[in-house]
Parts: structure tokens; C-alpha cells; sequence
């Protein structure tokens, strides 16, 4: 299936909200605490696509948004594919753009942080060469604070050395 990568625009809010919360539903449920579920709305994915327009990169087959990822820094902060695109390569383009725009910014390496259960998300991260780099907890953030979310930190190497010998050598 070919895909196509594009910066997202404003008026992709509501279909990457709509990926993200029945994805991220998949991923975490049964793997976070209720009260991270509690705030997780429908309103609350949308508001947050909508703040996070500007960093994420939408991946569309068939003329159809199927995937989005968001960076933020050197984070790669959220990739989701929409469940009738899974296994279709989507994901695998989404996280080559995160690397690349990563690696561009001028960071060497690139972080994530995957729920310690969702081990489908583990294995994928881990077939495309990041490394899990331990465990750790998350802050969500949440209305008047953050909720503690037990992750692994998964990391890879984006840039390449720059191969300058230094001088005087």
C-alpha cells in the first residue's frame, strides 16, 4: 500500500484524536491505572491533537489519514496507526520520518516511552532497532498535575558521528 507523509494540518485534529484514542486504547488498557483511563476522553485526544498540530507528521493510504507521529525535542512523543492499517508498513514509515526529523534537529539520539505491558509496541520498537534502556515512570500530564505511568525508555541512535578528526592529531 504506498504511503504518503505530510506535515499535519489543522483540520487533521479530529482524525489523528480519532486514531490516537481507539490506538492508544489498545496499547494501554489493562497496562495503565484507571484514573490515567478516566481522563483520557474522546474531548481530551482532541484537544491535545489539535495543541500538537505544528509536530506532527500524518501518514495517509488510499487518500485516507491511517497514522500520525508527533515529536517534541528529542522525543518521539506519540505513533499510532490506525487498526485496519497495522502490518501495512505505516508505522514503519512514521518512525523513519521521527528518526530523520530527530537526527535533523541536531539531536544524536531519540527517545520513547512505551507502557512496561504493551508488549506488541515493544517488540516493534525493538525490530527497528531501539534499545530498551530501563525502566521508568512517565508523568501524564493531567488537569492540575501529572499521573505516574510505568514505562520502559526505549532509545536509538539518529545521527551519525560526524567523522571530524580533531586537530592537532
Amino acid at each position: 500500500m504506498p504511503v504518503t507523509l505530510r506535515p499535519a494540518r489543522d483540520e487533521d485534529a479530529t482524525t489523528v484524536a480519532t486514531i490516537w484514542e481507539s490506538a492508544w486504547r489498545d496499547g494501554h488498557l489493562g497496562h495503565v491505572t484507571d484514573e490515567l483511563v478516566a481522563i483520557r476522553t474522546p474531548q481530551d485526544f482532541r484537544s491535545r491533537a489539535a495543541a500538537m498540530t505544528a509536530r506532527t507528521t500524518v501518514a495517509s493510504a488510499d487518500g485516507a489519514i491511517a497514522g500520525f507521529v508527533t515529536i517534541a525535542g528529542d522525543e518521539v512523543e506519540q505513533v499510532f496507526v490506525d487498526a485496519a492499517s497495522r502490518g501495512s508498513g505505516i508505522a514503519d514509515a512514521l518512525l523513519t520520518a521521527a528518526e530523520q526529523q530527530i537526527a535533523a534537529a541536531g539531536h544524536q539520539t531519540a527517545w520513547l516511552a512505551v507502557v512496561a505491558g504493551n508488549t506488541r509496541a515493544r517488540r516493534f520498537y525493538e525490530r527497528r532497532g531501539w534499545t530498551d534502556d530501563g525502566a521508568f515512570d512517565y508523568a501524564a500530564q493531567r488537569p492540575g498535575g501529572t499521573i505516574n505511568v510505568p514505562c520502559h525508555r526505549y532509545v536509538k541512535r539518529v545521527a551519525a558521528d560526524s567523522g571530524r578528526v580533531a586537530a592537532g592529531g
